[in-house]
């Protein structure tokens, strides 16, 4: 594992309790930093934390509503804990299947999670950066927000709208110590493939050129990268994690 300082700078990482944001926030602490794990599942983000060491904290937190989100925020900062870097890894699935199929509740569901939350997170987190001058946000997008999957429309409308949100939060915070970038992950073999039906796993592993799915920590090395002082001159950017599937 290559060293990335993270030292004395804290993180908050939603979704933390399992998958992707777990794995994220592990790689974080081991780079020297502390993490607040915010996860819809209270119980699952104390026993994460808990897993984690010492250096880990919980708040059970709904991102799809701003006041969770609000009171997460006041909670996480009353521990004398500064948020330098909000990495928006919460997301869902949705069901598979076509557009005009789509079930009209689970559309507005995803959207709410995976758009509308990570847009109430960056919008709740900002202000605390700006006033301390410096910050990082890395949000979790998908190949899919980049070429469209069939029968998973909602997943890739949010996950384009992931990216758009980046550029223009990016641009916003530009002449400021705040850096804004996402990632684009092909799939990785997560728990969030107990969501999607075998049919649409083998496509997606059809899709990667390198013939395999990705891996949490190759995830969580990019990301962690992304939160560090190293990454000063990137913000609005959009990087690959697709195993070549998309390279753009």
């Amino acid at each position: 594992m290559n060293q990335l300082d993270f030292a004395g700078r804290h993180a908050v990482v939603t979704g933390g309790a399992t998958g992707l944001g777990y794995g994220i926030a592990k790689r974080l602490l081991a780079s020297g930093g502390s993490v607040t794990l915010w996860d819809r599942d209270g119980e699952a983000a104390n026993k994460a934390a808990w897993s984690l060491g010492a250096k880990a904290f919980a708040q059970q937190v709904d991102v799809s509503q701003q006041p969770s989100v609000a009171k997460a925020v006041t909670a996480t900062l009353s521990h004398g804990k500064r948020i330098d870097a909000l990495v928006n890894s919460a997301g869902i699935t949705g069901p598979n299947t076509t557009v005009w199929e789509y079930p009209v509740d689970a559309w507005r569901q995803v959207m709410d999670v995976n758009l509308t939350g990570l847009f109430i997170c960056c919008r709740e987190v900002v202000p605390q950066m700006r006033s301390q001058g410096w910050g990082r946000i890395v949000n979790i997008a998908s190949v899919a927000g980049k070429e469209g999957n069939p029968n998973a429309s909602a997943y890739s409308a949010s996950k384009a709208g992931v990216i758009a949100l980046t550029k223009s939060l990016g641009k916003e915070l530009a002449d400021t110590g705040i850096r804004v970038n996402c990632v684009t992950p092909a799939a990785v073999k997560t728990a969030i493939f107990d969501q999607m039906s075998a049919q649409h796993i083998a496509y997606m592993l059809s899709k990667i050129p390198m013939g395999r799915f990705g891996a949490v920590e190759e995830v969580a090395a990019m990301v962690a990268w992304l939160c560090t002082e190293d990454c000063a001159f990137s913000t609005g950017a959009t990087f690959d994690l697709s195993g070549g599937r998309s390279t753009y």
